[in-house]
């Protein structure tokens, strides 16, 4: 359902309210193909990824991050049960845009980037095998886009840094070696600012289909790009995906350049980044922003020996499948010394923030999402035909859409969006 969070004119909510049911009905005896945008829809997409915290963590009364947590929700729509797909980071960001389950070596953040060897495909679209960077085959969100003539560019912070590790555009391991990206590098003579890009929150560059591509080049750059990107309606793509530093996005805490990361990071990242994205002529014309995070938290414990053990709870929602490539759960397993359990395959709660100008500020919706609902979304957005992977999945929900695992209440757009 929408529940309100500040004080809007009831009369606002309540036509949402009525124009959403009735759009259910009508969704309800709808095919699960994706249909063509109006001419005035949502046209530009912006996505933020920031990493590991749980819902309460981010969205709380205690939040570290109260822009995102106070401000941004009163400007827009908090997604109060939008849950990860699984653990670690990959995983996660593979879904987004491609629509594929974990495998053992993403779910792993793929520390080899191995190419993926592929025995079959299931019929809701699987890529069965082993491995990290999928076959040419294995399509993603960015080929939909090209294919169907929108433009897309991923903005990686702090990508180029080090030369020596990854180039400053489509950067990337060789395939089939280890990943340097790993752990933040510290700043030194030889790389003043330290370079604490990661790969494995880079989607783009696991598919050959976008590595093996000129595109990967122009299309898969450094965050200090954006800038200049967004000072025109024609030189913003219509999907601007950010991924920021291991600091910037909350993963790392402290920093290993002495700031203090986490969720205060995170934060202050979207308060340079989020104000010039809605001044952005684009998004005031046509635009939506998407902040979420890749996963939830985890649980450290101690065992029977009094080792160190991480536990997973794994939760999902809307009916969210494994995938053909992973082992029953629960897993465990121990590495260094460090026990991890593995309760289920899910990723937990982490919540969102839709803004947009078509949007009704202030709003919460309680209708499950996960990331596949993302992709789904998008491909709804821009008309793009067949769902990928998951994001097909019978009972899932587009946020706008309705052929949902709660039929009742999709997020309604202004009269302007789709």
């Amino acid at each position: 359902m929408l529940r309100r969070i500040s004080r809007w004119p009831e009369r606002v909510l309540f036509g949402s309210v009525r124009s959403a049911l009735v759009l259910c009905v009508a969704c309800a005896f709808a095919s699960a193909a994706p249909v063509a945008p109006p001419a005035h829809a949502i046209r530009h997409v912006f996505i933020i990824v920031l990493e590991n915290e749980g819902f309460e963590q981010s969205f709380g009364p205690g939040s570290p991050a109260p822009y995102l947590a106070r401000a941004l929700t009163r400007q827009g729509v908090l997604l109060s049960h939008y849950y990860a797909t699984g653990h670690d980071s990959l995983d996660n960001y593979l879904a987004m845009i491609s629509g594929q389950g974990a495998t053992p070596e993403t779910r792993d953040d793929c520390a080899v980037f191995m190419d993926f060897v592929q025995t079959g495909v299931t019929s809701d679209g699987q890529a069965i095998g082993r491995g990290c960077v999928y076959p040419p085959s294995v399509k993603t969100l960015a080929d939909q886009l090209a294919a169907g003539g929108f433009s897309w560019r991923a903005y990686l912070e702090d990508m180029g840094n080090d030369p020596a590790r990854e180039s400053a555009t489509c950067g990337h391991p060789p395939v089939n070696a280890k990943d340097p990206t790993q752990a933040a590098e510290a700043p030194s003579a030889a790389v003043p600012q330290g370079d604490q890009y990661a790969a494995r929150h880079n989607p783009f560059v696991y598919f050959h289909s976008i590595i093996d591509s000129p595109a990967c080049a122009t299309s898969v750059v450094n965050l200090g790009s954006l800038a200049a990107d967004l000072a025109t309606e024609q030189t913003t793509p219509n999907l601007v995906f950010i991924a920021p530093n291991l600091c910037n996005d909350g993963h790392d805490s402290p920093c290993i350049d002495g700031q203090p990361g986490g969720l205060a990071s995170a934060d202050r990242f979207l308060q340079q980044w989020v104000p010039a994205i809605l001044a952005s002529p684009a998004y005031q014309k046509d635009g939506l922003l998407v902040i979420t995070f890749d996963e939830g938290d985890v649980r450290e414990a101690k065992t029977a020996s009094g080792g160190r053990e991480f536990i997973y709870a794994g939760q999902s929602s809307c009916g969210q499948q494994p995938g053909p490539n992973l082992a029953p759960f629960p897993q465990s397993s121990v590495e260094d010394g460090t026990r991890y359990t593995y309760q289920d395959f899910g990723g937990e709660r982490v919540g969102a923030v839709l803004l947009s100008p078509f949007l009704t500020p202030g709003t919460e919706s309680a209708t499950p999402f996960n990331h596949y609902s993302l992709l789904r979304t998008l491909e709804d957005v821009f008309g793009l035909g067949a769902y990928l992977g998951f994001a097909g999945q019978p009972g899932l929900t587009g946020f706008f859409g309705c052929s949902s695992c709660d039929i009742s209440a999709p997020i309604q757009l202004g009269p302007d969006g789709h």
